[in-house]
Parts: structure tokens; sequence; C-alpha cells
């Protein structure tokens, strides 16, 4: 069973940087992976997932410019770069991994926390 572990998580001010990092601790192979936050009070949303090939990757709308999602299979890590951070930022984010390009992620993470001050 693949196991999932985000980290890079903290505070940040508002139009600050992070760099959220997930490691699988199998094998990723032919999988998609993808980044999902939760707020408090709020659903948990889609944010980005990025392809086996990485070369095909999807975005939110509120995070589409300012965020971007990259893979590098020979770690088996997805990186979440975020770039101009705003307060509605704030969230636990997950890491998850599903089989296929498409349908319902399989895999989740335990989160990270992501807090941007003003």
């Amino acid at each position: 069973q693949v196991q999932l572990v985000e980290s890079g998580g903290g505070l940040v001010q508002a139009g600050g940087s992070l760099r959220l990092s997930c490691a699988a601790s199998g094998g990723t192979f032919k999988t998609t992976m993808g980044w999902f936050r939760q707020a408090p009070g709020l659903e948990r949303e889609f944010i980005a997932a990025v392809l086996w090939s990485g070369g095909t990757r999807y975005y939110a709308d509120s995070v589409k410019g300012r965020f971007t999602i990259s893979r590098d299979n020979a770690k088996n890590t997805v990186y979440l770069q975020m770039n101009g951070l705003k307060l509605e930022d704030t969230a636990v984010y997950y890491c998850a991994l599903r089989f296929g390009d498409s349908g319902n992620y399989h895999i989740w993470g335990q989160g990270t926390q992501v807090t941007v001050s003003s």
C-alpha cells in the first residue's frame, strides 16, 4: 500500500512563497498526483494535478498563475510551488494519488498546514 507524506507547510506572510512536497512510499507508475486543500468550515477543494508524464497539469482557477505543480518520478515525489500567497490560501493542504488519468483519488496524505498572515 502506497503511503503519502506531505511536508513544507508553515506560516508565511501574504505575497510570500512556500514549496510543498509529497513523498510516496511506493511506486507511482502511471499515477496521477494531485493537491487539494481544506479551509476551516469549507469543503475540500481541488488545487492542482499532474499526470504521470509530467507534461499534463491541471489547476483550479483560484491558483492558476500563482501555483505550479511538478513531479519527480525517480523520487516518487510531487511538489507544489506556491507564489503570491494570499490570506485565502490558508488551509490544510493534502496530497493525493490515483491510479490512472481519471476518476477518484485512491490514496491521501495526512495534510500539512499552510497559514498566510497579513
